[in-house]
């Protein structure tokens, strides 16, 4: 079985959903840090819960940049 980028979907809805779902986890973050709450996922087959302040000290780390030229 191949994996082919999602975003080079024939389908405009599929190749829009990475998008969508990158914007519902960033939201879910903020929400966790607005409201004090951990955020739980799946890593490696895992659960793992983030605290919030985890989360607050990921945003207070500058990203390191990039030079796109």
């Amino acid at each position: 079985m191949s994996t082919k980028d999602i975003t080079q979907a024939k389908d405009p809805i599929l190749a829009a959903s990475l998008a969508a779902l990158e914007r519902a986890a960033e939201l879910a973050r903020q929400t966790a840090m607005q409201t004090n709450t951990a955020i739980v996922l799946v890593q490696a087959g895992r659960i793992v819960r983030i605290p919030a302040e985890a989360l607050r000290q990921r945003d207070d780390t500058p990203a390191q940049a990039t030079d796109a030229h």
